[in-house]
């Protein structure tokens, strides 16, 4: 099972007391949300506690938050110019979520952080530092929205340990294989959704 844990999951999983709670907090800073569905999945064998766990992630997610504002507040456009293909934001993605920001940037924000990004995260959290929303509101919308993600995200990571232990031994995989085919179908949908949303602003 551990090939197939995030790596910093991995090696908290191989450290010892709390040790492992700040691991999971530098992961969630750059793996985010696979990491959070994975540590659910840990937390119901037992591996975690749960408030240090949530903790860890909730804080990790923010931190990289606050790298992003800042990127933004003080060079996005010549890095988005330069380097954006690297990160998947486009000039034109970054232009677009600036634009927007001032008249719905706690919409845009909500929707970004709950939905995982996908395709905007980026270019949202440098735009907000480069339209120069106020940090305490912007921590303040981040931090809503990194409580119901990873509330969402633990508690499916946990669904899926729970039931794992449930399966006989011999259709754990084809139980596997399956769960990920329905959250990936799942995740899909929501996303398309939720930009739809975004696309009507």
């Amino acid at each position: 099972m551990e090939t197939t844990l995030p790596t910093f999951l991995v090696y908290a999983t191989n450290a010892s007391g709390y040790l492992k709670y700040p691991i999971v907090a530098i992961g969630a800073t750059i793996e985010g949300p696979i990491l959070m569905i994975a540590a659910g999945f840990l937390l119901s064998v037992e591996v975690f506690t749960f408030w240090p766990l949530f903790i860890a992630l909730v804080m990790g997610d923010l931190i990289g938050d606050v790298i992003w504002y800042y990127v933004g507040y003080f060079f996005a456009e010549p890095i988005i110019k330069k380097h954006g293909h690297i990160l998947s934001v486009t000039p034109e993605l970054f232009l677009r979520a600036k634009s927007l920001f001032h008249k719905y940037h706690l919409k845009i924000m909500v929707i970004s952080k709950v939905t995982m990004g996908f395709g905007m995260c980026l270019a949202t959290l440098m735009a907000a530092g480069a339209t120069r929303i106020p940090f305490v509101r912007y921590m303040a919308i981040n931090l809503f929205g990194e409580l119901i993600l990873v509330s969402v995200l633990l508690s499916i990571g946990y669904t899926f340990g729970s039931l794992y232990s449930f399966i006989a031994k011999d259709l754990q995989l084809y139980f596997l294989i399956g769960i990920i085919v329905i959250a990936s179908a799942g995740i899909t949908v929501f996303v398309r959704f939720a930009k739809s949303e975004m696309a009507k602003l």
